[in-house]
């Protein structure tokens, strides 16, 4: 038996790139998006109710990869990129179907004429996800305090970051200048560098997060370990 999906909206996100993308929601408070319903879903009375809830779970599919197919076992990147595991235990991209679950705050709806666009924050999906549903979050049901999961039971520790003096200029020309700043730091010390990569301060990362080109590189300091970001410079 085959189903057919279709989307009920896209999103545009401050996230132009799988890279530095957060690998969960919620771990970037500042993190926006918007979702542009579609017609026929693009219609007031979908969202009628909506705003009574805080957050939303999003369904979505992994565009990007979805051509590329699935494996029974993958890597996650929480164990270093060494170790596999199967893929139902996983929340990896290449999965049969391609489909995603995400939590996000809902800020806002903007209704105007044929436009229904839900903005929200703490999003952890790429420009143009095709989002396939959208449910309200009840807190009550879906927040399960007792549940658990071995190998990722808390969050990873998050890095120290820092400005260099270059970076700090363009940031004190930029209006929100403290927005941005802690966006930027937020997405950073989640530690984007893919799991395989020791630490060589030599190496020059790069992200384009929002409309800035960011780059950054790491430094180490016996046991500690940080990033600095190096430039900001705006897209044009």
């Amino acid at each position: 038996m085959k189903f057919e999906i279709t989307p009920v909206g896209y999103v545009t996100s401050c996230f132009k790139e799988k890279f530095a993308t957060p690998r969960q929601p919620g771990l970037v408070s500042l993190a926006q998006g918007q979702i542009k319903l579609q017609a026929p879903y693009n219609h007031p009375d979908t969202v009628d109710g909506l705003l009574d809830c805080s957050h939303l779970w999003l369904q979505f599919i992994f565009h990007q990869c979805s051509d590329q197919g699935w494996k029974n076992k993958v890597r996650p990147p929480r164990l270093g990129g060494n170790k596999k595991m199967g893929v139902f235990a996983t929340r990896a991209t290449h999965r049969p179907n391609g489909l995603g679950l995400s939590v996000v705050k809902l800020d806002s709806i903007e209704i105007e004429k044929q436009n229904v666009i839900l903005h929200v924050s703490g999003l952890d999906l790429i420009d143009g996800t095709p989002i396939v549903d959208i449910k309200p979050y009840i807190p009550y049901s879906d927040a399960l305090i007792h549940a658990s999961y071995d190998f990722a039971q808390t969050a990873p520790c998050k890095l120290k970051v820092y400005f260099s003096n270059q970076a700090t200029t363009t940031l004190n020309q930029h209006p929100n200048t403290r927005e941005l700043s802690t966006f930027i730091e937020q997405v950073l010390a989640q530690d984007p560098r893919p799991a395989f990569h020791e630490i060589d301060e030599q190496r020059i990362y790069g992200a384009n997060l929002d409309n800035f080109n960011v780059t950054w590189c790491y430094k180490q300091i016996e046991q500690e370990i940080s990033i600095e970001v190096q430039a900001i410079t705006p897209m044009q």
